[in-house]
C-alpha cells in the first residue's frame, strides 16, 4: 500500500452577484507538495450556468478558466504568476477575491494518488 500523504484542495465557485454571494460550484483544484501536483478540473456547463445566472458571458469565462489551468501548469502564456513554485500558485489561486470567479477556502486530505483525489472531490462536488 502506498503512503498517505497530505493534500490541499478548494472549491472553485462561479459566484455572479457578489452582493447576493449566490454560487455555482464549477470546479476543483488539487495541490499536494509530495507529489508535485497542482492540477484543476473545471466544467463550463452554459445550460447549467445560464439557468442559474441568464445572461452571463460564456466565453469570458472560457477564458478565465483556460488561465487558471494554464497557471496550474506553470504555462508562461498566463504571465509571470505561472513562474511562481507549485506551493505559491497554488496560493494565489486559492487567494480570497471578491470577484465572478471565487474558490473556497482551502481544505486538508491525506491521499495516495493526488490525480484520483482531484477527480472523486470533483465527481462529489461539482457535479
Amino acid at each position: 500500500m502506498q503512503e498517505k500523504q497530505l493534500y490541499e484542495y478548494a472549491v472553485i465557485r462561479l459566484v455572479p452577484r457578489v452582493d447576493r454571494e449566490e454560487f455555482l460550484n464549477v470546479g476543483v483544484i488539487v495541490y499536494c507538495a509530495k507529489q508535485r501536483f497542482l492540477k484543476t478540473l473545471i466544467q463550463l456547463d452554459a445550460e447549467r450556468i445560464h439557468s442559474f445566472f441568464p445572461g452571463l458571458e460564456i466565453e469570458s469565462l472560457r477564458k478565465h478558466f483556460k488561465t487558471l489551468q494554464l497557471i496550474c501548469n506553470g504555462d508562461p502564456a498566463a504571465g509571470p504568476i505561472a513562474k511562481l513554485t507549485v506551493a505559491e500558485r497554488f496560493r494565489w489561486l486559492t487567494a480570497t477575491r471578491s470577484t465572478i470567479i471565487q474558490t473556497s477556502k482551502v481544505h486538508p486530505g491525506f491521499c495516495s494518488d493526488a490525480d484520483k483525489t482531484l477527480d472523486k472531490l470533483y465527481r462529489q462536488l461539482v457535479l
